[in-house]
């Protein structure tokens, strides 16, 4: 049952209406988490201004993806898990590396992404050595890293909120 009440666009915040439109044209409809986040304009405009700057990093789609799910795995995000398995998938992983992505194993960045979600960011130094070694740069390693604040912050708020997911089911 859900926690805080995913807002009708009728319903938000009349400062919220112009993004949740936005996302609405972008893509298709409105996901609950978009909705959920309207109840604070200011938690919704922050989400999108990091969401939308993390757009323009050196990560590649697949990549973002493979963050997504890897930090929403080790944090338990169901509806995350299903929206980044979908968003994965357009992004050229098929179920087997989404599986993979998912348990942090698929490659570097998807182990990276792992072990800071899990360290709460206390990466090792070994841990931050490995990652250099497989070829990650520091501007990837912060990238990484900031990926992994945006899926925590989604993580979290919908594990309070007990989000309903309108994603495809997440297929295991």
């Amino acid at each position: 049952m859900t926690r805080i009440t995913a807002l009708p666009l009728d319903q938000a915040p009349a400062s919220t209406r112009p993004t949740l439109e936005s996302v609405q044209k972008a893509l298709g409809f409105v996901p609950n988490l978009f909705k959920t986040l309207a109840h604070s304009p200011a938690a919704l405009n922050g989400y999108m201004a990091l969401s939308q700057a993390m757009a323009r990093s050196a990560l590649s789609a697949a990549e973002k993806e493979t963050v997504a799910l890897a930090t929403s795995q080790a944090n338990g995000c169901d509806y995350c898990l299903a929206a980044h398995a979908q968003f994965a998938g357009k992004a050229g992983l098929d179920a087997g590396q989404i599986r993979a992505a998912r348990d942090g194993e698929l490659n570097a960045v998807a182990v990276f992404a792992r072990q800071v979600t899990e360290s709460r960011g206390r990466v090792t130094d070994d841990q931050l050595a490995a990652a250099r070694v497989a070829g990650l740069d520091d501007a990837k390693i912060v990238e990484i890293i900031a990926q992994v604040a945006v899926m925590t912050l989604t993580n979290y708020l919908n594990n309070v909120a007990s989000t309903e997911v309108d994603f495809p089911p997440l297929a295991d």
